[in-house]
């Protein structure tokens, strides 16, 4: 009873009661309401901003949206959305939307995206090996000392990026053993890692070959 459609776009509020004494009070309680009240929309998107892209010849060629918020599921399903063009750098949600592939690629665009801000060049495969080492188990492991404890379980590896002493301490009281077979482990153990000419062992024969006595070829003769 408080409120009264004017249009399509106008809402005329009225305050509760008669009393003038709180007529300013609840004016102001109704402004700071208002903000708050989801008209129309997803909820959780805060803000919207059209963003012009232009060209090479500094003319506009097309309008971006970006959009401030999360619940990329709902995004993709509002009315004229193109899904196909839609992307978002909340790797955790693009994980649950579309996959651990679709992760694997975000983790690519953002930190190509990240490096190009900063007039930096760095070759795509180094960011598709990071993004393969993030993404392989499945799931989205950051390189963090909890997503390299999920990745590996070297102890020499684990020890070598942190938490040193509680790696090896609880490594030496489980009596675990180590393969010494990745690049970190060799590296500390002052081995040749096995990768690229690594790989390859160069052997000795030892015993002596046998020997071959040279004997002319036979003469026919008729």
């Amino acid at each position: 009873q408080h409120v009264r459609v004017i249009d399509e776009a106008k809402l005329r509020i009225y305050p509760d009661g008669t009393d003038r004494s709180k007529l300013q009070f609840e004016l102001h309680n109704l402004k700071s309401m208002l903000p708050k009240v989801i008209v129309k929309g997803i909820p959780t998107v805060e803000r919207a901003v059209v963003n012009p892209v232009k060209g090479r010849d500094k003319t506009i060629e097309r309008y971006n949206l970006l959009v401030e918020g999360t619940n990329l599921l709902a995004v993709l399903g509002a009315p004229g959305v193109d899904a196909m063009k839609t992307k978002s750098n909340h790797i955790m949600e693009v994980n649950q939307t579309l996959g651990i592939e679709a992760a694997r690629r975000s983790i690519i665009d953002e930190i190509q995206y990240t490096f190009e801000s900063n007039n930096m060049i760095i070759d795509l495969r180094h960011m598709m090996l990071l993004a393969d080492l993030m993404t392989y188990k499945g799931e989205v492991l950051g390189i963090t000392r909890y997503g390299i404890a999920k990745m590996k379980s070297s102890v020499l590896m684990l020890a070598s990026f942190e938490k040193t002493s509680e790696h090896l301490f609880n490594a030496s009281y489980a009596g675990r053993e180590d393969q010494i077979d990745g690049v970190s482990e060799c590296i500390i153990m002052g081995i040749p890692m096995q990768l690229g000419t690594g790989i390859l062992k160069v052997r000795q024969r030892l015993e002596s070959l046998p020997e071959f006595k040279y004997q002319p070829a036979p003469i026919m003769s008729s």
